[in-house]
């Protein structure tokens, strides 16, 4: 993605099914599940670079002895910088004797991460502070351990202030600007009510003190703790946490918007917000990783029971699209047929846009999340080429004139042309990511391979996704003109970005979209200003509707207008003033239907199509353009309380 985009978070979660000694004796480390965790994190990298945290919970600890940790971190390489870190502390205190490697048991006594249940988060912040204190897990403290609680997430709660006010009117005070400790503390406040109600009827009926934090522990209900506690979210999710006692759960949001999928065999459950790094990590088939069903929670009993509970009734599925153009992985066999048909969908626009003449043409991509979905489109251009030059052989010998001359003429020329045409430094832009005020920097973070484009060549470049254009403009054009072609064809294998997202990714500001601003023109220039206003005052009057009654008003501004015709603006948007060259921009975007045909299954495409799978997006879409049309900044993914 050429647009600098942060977005959804990462999960991993490793609940071990035997004792420590079994790992030892078996894989020869009693840190077999310490890790798998790592790797399970690592394999999601892709998913959070602001900063991570691991959890850690120990079954049956003595009384008295310590049984929670977690360690975050928010400095650059805090991946490394965590694991590595316990990694050390783990060498010292063997060469010291705190615990002998050799005695798994001892290691479990001394070692904080030496449990049964191991947690991993990679956070790729949309909000709140970006610092240690704002990374997963949040841990939430008791003497009672089925009182205490730890909870980790990728998610947005597109209601977090009227969460935040359920809070205070129950008299508590919430610390504001995350939605992490509203989820925290409803979970928390559920588990305390079912806690006290159930040390209450036991003290009442004579049991001895001692006794009771275990029949506690044995009577929690923790699926009916979940649907109380999720009963007023309205957003994507994907939330694990687990009890002091070693209860855990893993749930997921109602319309499957947030990804999760899950592992078992005899020795592990497993969670991750991929499928790709548990299949890898744990040598497991396709077949055997499952998506954790939308609506539903995992609850893995410290016994070790695992059942599977609905809190929520099924609607229909709604998965971020997103994950399957950019965000995810690419090597899961399912997004990688699906990005390369992505690909391949826009030939046809690409076609007519070169003049339908592959010879004066050359085709590449930006890199290096489109790679996958160029295949597909190189895959596209050859078919039909291919078929091109069997209708044409085969009009040859109905007329009698195919010779072995002009058969070899046939099949080589106008051939598609792929080249590794743009080049990107990584080093370069997270350099420029972590010193502000170097924009004078960006227009080098590509770079090009030079004498590819000849003398009247098009070139063509694919990317994910156009998001601001903000990079097109101050960048990648600025560096493809360079190459001195007659016309230059960005085109992008997701549509037109029109609606901001409240379910995870950071897209929440309406004036930033490259094809919301385009619209925006295309209303001046026909003197049709007045519906820009028109939809404001639509916007601050669906916000005072109930909640389930609103619509997106903000498709008023598009009206009128086709794919097409914003298309155009935007190529004329993106264009840098300042290039001392004269070729023609055009922008092309994969339409709707060709998305929807590409992507197996249900797809949540409301950033495309302002079609919200909850009410809280409707909300989102409103009060975002209210607050651009005020000239407010920020995200917009709730209500003000």
């Amino acid at each position: 993605m050429s647009d600098s985009l942060k977005h959804e978070c990462g999960i991993a979660v490793v609940r071990l099914r035997k004792p420590l000694s079994y790992y030892k004796d078996k894989y020869e480390t009693p840190l077999w599940g310490v890790n798998k965790l790592f790797l399970l994190m690592e394999k999601q990298h892709n998913r959070g670079q602001d900063g991570i945290g691991i959890g850690c919970c120990k079954l049956d600890m003595p009384l008295g002895q310590p049984y929670i940790f977690r360690r975050r971190d928010a400095a650059k390489d805090s991946m490394a910088s965590v694991f590595r870190g316990e990694l050390k502390k783990y060498n010292k205190m063997v060469r010291k004797g705190v615990f002998d490697p050799e005695k798994p048991e001892t290691v479990k006594d001394k070692f904080d991460f030496g449990g049964e249940i191991l947690m991993g988060h990679l956070r790729y912040g949309t909000s709140g502070q970006f610092d240690s204190g704002s990374c997963h897990p949040y841990l939430r403290r008791s003497n009672w351990p089925t009182r205490t609680l730890m909870v980790m997430g990728n998610f947005n709660m597109t209601n977090a202030g009227a969460l935040n006010k359920k809070l205070i009117d129950r008299g508590q005070h919430p610390i504001f600007g995350t939605d992490t400790q509203t989820v925290l503390e409803e979970v928390g406040f559920h588990l305390d009510e079912h806690h006290t109600d159930l040390y209450h009827k036991l003290r009442d009926e004579g049991i001895d003190g001692r006794e009771i934090p275990e029949m506690i522990s044995e009577q929690i209900d923790l699926p009916e703790i979940i649907n109380e506690s999720a009963e007023p979210w309205d957003g994507g999710y994907c939330i694990s946490g687990v009890v002091g006692n070693g209860d855990m759960f893993v749930m997921r949001d109602p319309r499957g918007i947030r990804p999760c999928h899950f592992y078992i065999n005899d020795e592990v459950v497993a969670f991750a917000s991929e499928r790709v790094p548990l299949m890898t990590v744990f040598e497991a088939n396709k077949e055997d990783v499952h998506e954790l069903e939308p609506g539903t929670c995992t609850i893995v009993r410290r016994d070790g029971s695992i059942s599977n509970h609905r809190f929520h009734p099924e609607l229909p599925k709604s998965p971020c699209s997103f994950e399957r153009i950019y965000f995810s992985r690419g090597n899961d066999p399912d997004i990688y047929r699906e990005r390369k048909a992505m690909g391949a969908a826009l030939v046809d626009q690409v076609y007519e846009s070169i003049g339908s003449n592959f010879d004066k043409a050359v085709f590449a991509f930006i890199p290096n999340t489109a790679e996958t979905a160029y295949y597909g489109f190189l895959d596209g251009l050859r078919l039909l080429r291919r078929q091109q030059v069997r209708a044409e052989i085969m009009d040859a010998c109905a007329k009698g004139e195919l010779t072995e001359e002009n058969l070899d003429n046939l099949i080589m020329r106008n051939w598609p042309r792929g080249e590794k045409a743009v080049h990107k430094d990584i080093k370069m832009r997270t350099f420029i990511s972590q010193e502000k005020g170097r924009a004078q920097l960006v227009s080098h973070v590509y770079d090009i391979t030079y004498d590819l484009v000849k003398e009247g060549d098009a070139l063509v470049a694919l990317d994910d996704s156009i998001v601001r254009g903000t990079t097109l403009k101050e960048s990648i054009l600025k560096i493809l003109a360079r190459t001195n072609p007659r016309k230059i064809v960005v085109c992008s294998t997701a549509p037109q970005i029109r609606y901001p997202d409240c379910y995870g990714i950071d897209m929440s500001e309406m004036g930033k979209f490259i094809a919301f601003q385009a619209a925006v023109n295309l209303l001046k220039k026909a003197g049709k200003s007045c519906v820009i206003e028109k939809v404001y005052l639509a916007c601050k009057a669906e916000l005072k509707k109930p909640e389930d009654e609103r619509v997106n008003q903000v498709k008023g501004i598009y009206e009128g207008f086709s794919d097409e015709e914003i298309s155009a603006e935007v190529s004329r948007m993106v264009y840098p003033e300042d290039l001392d060259w004269h070729g023609e921009v055009e922008v092309i975007f994969q339409t709707i239907e060709n998305l929807h045909a590409c992507i197996k299954g249900p797809t949540g495409d409301w950033y495309f199509t302002g079609d919200y799978p909850t009410p809280g997006g409707f909300a989102t879409v409103n009060l975002a353009y209210v607050k651009w049309f005020e000239g407010a900044e920020g995200r917009s993914y709730d209500l003000p309380l």
